[in-house]
């Protein structure tokens, strides 16, 4: 399992309304908030429902240099 940090780029399993599939994330805890990397609109979510939604990590900010 990933041990997610504010600042990752992530894609999800189902595009958000605009389009995209690649969020920010902004605030990790018991919810995580993320923003579209397209449109910024930003939302909330429940660890479990976020979790179950990502694909892939696209970036990380813990790779070291």
């Amino acid at each position: 399992m990933h041990k997610f940090q504010v600042g990752d780029v992530v894609r999800t399993r189902k595009p958000h309304p605009c389009g995209n599939d690649t969020w920010e994330i902004m605030r990790t805890g018991v919810d995580f908030r993320i923003k579209c990397q397209k449109c910024g609109r930003v939302l909330l979510l429940p660890r479990p429902k976020f979790e179950k939604s990502v694909k892939a990590v696209i970036s990380s900010v813990g790779e070291g240099s």
